[in-house]
C-alpha cells in the first residue's frame, strides 16, 4: 500500500513539475513584455539581456560636474566598485621580443619609443618601446593596442585601474519606470485609440448580446414556416471566410459613407451565427413545461425571455461576451481597411500599436508598453470568464 502511494505522489509530482514549465514557458513571453515596457531604452538593449528593469547606480564624485557610474573592477584581487572618469583611454600591449607570451598594458601617450632600435616582429621591422616594469625599463614591441576605460576609487581618485569596459559590469538596482505607459499614451494618441476601442467593444458586446438572445430565442422556442431551413442557410454563413465579404463591404461602406468612421467597426458586426447558434442551443435545453406554466400565468414572450431564460444563461451570455470582447478589441485587419491610419479621432488601439511600432522603432520599452496596454484588458476579461465556458458546455440549462 505504502509503494502505491509512494507511485501516485511520484505520478503527480511529475505531472505537477511537467505543468509548471509548460505554463512557465507560456507565460515567458508575456513576463518579457510587460518587464521590458518598465525598462529604460538603453536597458532594452543590454547584452546579455536581463529579465527584470534595472539602472546603473551613480555617485557625485568631487571635481566633475556630472554623476559618475559606479562598475566592479578585479583590484588587488577583489571585486571593489570604482568609478568611471573616463570612457576611451588608447593603450598598447607590449612584450618583450624573447617573452611574447608575458604582455604588458601601458597608455600609449605615456610609452616612448627607444631611440632607433628596432625588432622583427611578425616578419616586420617594429620599433621597440621603453617598457618600465618593477622599476627597470625593459625594449618591447607593441603587439597591440586597444581602448580600455579608466576606473577611479571614489575615496581615493588618485588610485585608478583600466579595464575593458564592454566587458565590466556596471553597479545596478532595480527600477521600474511607470512613465513609459504615461508617455505611450500622451503623446502618442494611445489614450483616443483606447477610448475608441473600448467604445467599439462595448457596443459590439451590447449588439451581439441582444441579436443573438432574440435571434436564438425565435430559433429555439417560436414555431414559424422555414425556421429550421432559415437556421440552417444561417449558420451556413459562419463557413463563408472574411476575405470573401470584405471586398463587397468596403463597397458597402463606400456607398453608405461609412468609411474612416466608427459606425463601419461597430454596425456590421452586432450580428453574428455563432452567438445565434450557441444561445439556441442553450434555449433548448430549457425544460417546456416551465415555460408553458409562464404562458398560463398570462407571461408574454419577452417576460418569460426576461425573467426565466436570460437568469439562468449566465454561463452562455458570459461565454459570448468573452469571445465577442477579444475578438473586437483584437481586431485588426478589418480596422486597417476601413479606418485610415491617419485618422488618429477614429483609430483603434490595434491601428495606433502598428503606427507606434514604426514611430518608435528605437524605443522597444515604449512599443512594449503600448502592447501591454493592448493586451492586459483581453487578459483580465478572459482570466475573469474562463470558468464560465466549462459550465456553458456542461451546464442542461437549469441549476439546483
Amino acid at each position: 500500500m505504502s509503494t502505491y502511494r509512494i507511485g501516485i505522489f511520484l505520478r503527480n509530482l511529475l505531472l505537477y513539475i511537467t505543468l509548471t514549465f509548460f505554463a512557465f514557458a507560456m507565460l515567458f513571453p508575456f513576463l518579457v513584455m510587460v518587464f521590458t515596457s518598465l525598462k529604460e531604452a538603453s536597458d532594452s538593449y543590454r547584452f546579455p539581456p536581463k529579465l527584470l528593469p534595472r539602472a546603473p547606480i551613480t555617485m557625485a564624485v568631487e571635481g566633475y560636474d556630472e554623476e559618475l557610474p559606479l562598475y566592479f573592477v578585479d583590484f588587488e584581487g577583489s571585486q571593489e566598485e570604482f568609478v568611471l572618469v573616463e570612457k576611451t583611454v588608447k593603450v598598447g600591449e607590449y612584450a618583450a621580443p624573447d617573452q611574447l607570451d608575458m604582455t604588458y598594458i601601458r597608455e600609449l601617450e605615456l610609452v616612448t619609443e627607444t631611440s632607433g632600435a628596432t625588432t622583427i616582429y611578425e616578419d616586420e621591422e617594429v620599433p621597440l618601446y621603453d617598457i618600465t616594469v618593477d622599476g627597470e625599463v625593459v625594449p618591447m614591441v607593441r603587439v597591440d593596442r586597444t581602448a580600455l576605460g579608466r576606473f577611479a576609487n571614489p575615496d581615493d581618485l588618485s588610485v585608478t585601474i583600466l579595464q575593458n569596459l564592454r566587458s565590466s559590469e556596471p553597479v545596478e538596482r532595480l527600477t521600474w519606470h511607470p512613465e513609459n505607459y504615461t508617455e505611450v499614451v500622451n503623446l502618442h494618441g494611445m489614450d483616443r485609440a483606447l477610448t475608441n476601442t473600448a467604445l467599439v467593444t462595448i457596443l459590439v458586446v451590447l449588439g451581439q448580446l441582444v441579436t443573438s438572445v432574440l435571434g436564438g430565442y425565435a430559433f429555439a422556442r417560436l414555431k414559424f414556416p422555414g425556421r429550421d431551413s432559415l437556421f440552417v442557410i444561417y449558420l451556413g454563413t459562419i463557413m463563408i471566410p472574411f476575405v470573401v465579404v470584405i471586398t463587397p463591404l468596403y463597397k458597402l461602406m463606400i456607398l453608405i459613407g461609412w468609411v474612416d468612421k466608427l459606425a463601419a467597426l461597430i454596425i456590421p458586426w452586432i450580428f453574428t451565427a455563432y452567438g445565434t447558434f450557441l444561445m439556441r442551443q442553450f434555449f433548448i435545453t430549457f425544460p417546456k413545461e416551465i415555460e408553458e406554466a409562464a404562458v398560463l400565468d398570462g407571461a408574454s414572450r419577452l417576460q418569460i425571455l426576461w425573467t426565466i431564460f436570460l437568469p439562468a444563461s449566465t454561463p452562455a451570455l458570459a461565454t459570448l461576451s468573452t469571445f465577442t470582447f477579444l475578438y473586437a478589441w483584437n481586431s485588426f485587419f478589418w480596422p486597417l481597411v476601413v479606418i485610415n491610419t491617419g485618422n488618429e479621432a477614429n483609430r483603434v488601439l490595434t491601428l495606433a500599436v502598428s503606427v507606434l511600432g514604426g514611430r518608435a522603432m528605437d524605443a522597444p520599452n515604449l512599443v512594449l508598453a503600448g502592447a501591454a496596454i493592448a493586451v492586459l484588458p483581453p487578459v483580465i476579461i478572459y482570466i475573469f470568464g474562463q470558468r464560465y465556458f466549462v459550465e456553458s458546455s456542461s451546464s442542461s440549462g437549469l441549476k439546483g
